[in-house]
């Protein structure tokens, strides 16, 4: 029996190659609560307050049994004949809850953790070309937000915000990695459509900047450093970083040392640690 299962955009659960997610709402919620926390047991408790909420009906329990009959129908479905049980050792039952018994390399998001993970380490003793190549592996798993087809509670909703917040770090450090390596003209395209996608986010503004002035066009360098003061002093009150000041203060008198990795550093040495 070959399970795979994929978070990183719409749900994909597949027993040997045929699909079990469901198309109801609320056992598509259940296995997804199930496949994002594959390998590990999710209470009964936990997946009632995911599908109804912190009060949920005196009927959930029972419910609740009756979408994991569901979704294990599904999968001895997929299964070859005489192999039918083997549902109950996928979708296995607890004392407390359930949990979907797979091996961590059958989850998308567990091998996006490992090369995340290596790439950032990689990153954080100056191997930039390891870094990159690792990084970009783990993104490219990505197919769109995680979980994007699933209603979401409260805490699937959680879950896709932290797992959005780990994609924008791992990018943010690919960037660098490619800043390193001199491809900031090749990071133009993408950082102009980052900017103005996250303009808040002042990580992008001082790559794009720097990808502007390495490029050869410091006039649009200060151009988006005067846009993200007017953007973040107007909306959030507060003036830009001492990191994204001190590169404006460089442009300005050309400073040579633009050119050189050391406005990358302290990102790497934060984020990669932090992973």
């Amino acid at each position: 029996m070959r399970a795979e299962i994929n978070v990183l955009g719409a749900l994909e659960v597949a027993v040997n190659g045929v699909s079990v997610v469901p198309t109801a709402s609320k056992p598509r919620q259940l296995l997804a609560m199930l496949a994002i926390n594959s390998g590990q047991l999710v209470t009964n408790a936990a997946l009632m307050e995911e599908l109804w909420g912190a009060n949920s009906p005196r009927s959930a329990p029972s419910t609740l049994q009756t979408y994991v009959l569901h979704v294990r129908k599904l999968m001895r479905g997929a299964l070859p004949a005489g192999q039918e049980d083997l549902a109950r050792d996928l979708l296995a039952t607890r004392h407390t809850g359930y949990l979907l018994r797979v091996e961590p390399e059958q989850v998308d998001l567990v091998r996006y953790g490992r090369l995340a993970a290596a790439g950032r380490a990689a990153g954080a003793v100056g191997d930039y070309e390891r870094a990159q190549r690792l990084l970009s592996s783990a993104l490219a798993m990505w197919r769109g937000p995680a979980l994007v087809d699933v209603a979401m509670g409260s805490q699937l909703e959680i879950e896709a915000m932290r797992l959005a917040e780990s994609r924008l770090t791992d990018l943010t450090l690919r960037i660098d990695a490619d800043l390193h390596l001199g491809r900031h003209h090749q990071l133009l395209g993408d950082l102009a459509a980052l900017c103005a996608r996250h303009p808040y986010m002042e990580n992008f503004r001082v790559q794009y900047m720097l990808a502007l002035h390495r490029s050869g066009r410091p006039g649009q360098a200060l151009e988006v450093y005067y846009e993200m003061c007017v953007t973040i002093r107007d909306q959030l009150g507060v003036d830009p970083s001492p990191r994204a000041r001190e590169l404006h203060r460089a442009i300005l008198r050309g400073d040579p040392v633009i050119d050189t990795p050391r406005f990358l550093v302290d990102a790497w040495a934060s984020d990669a640690v932090a992973g």
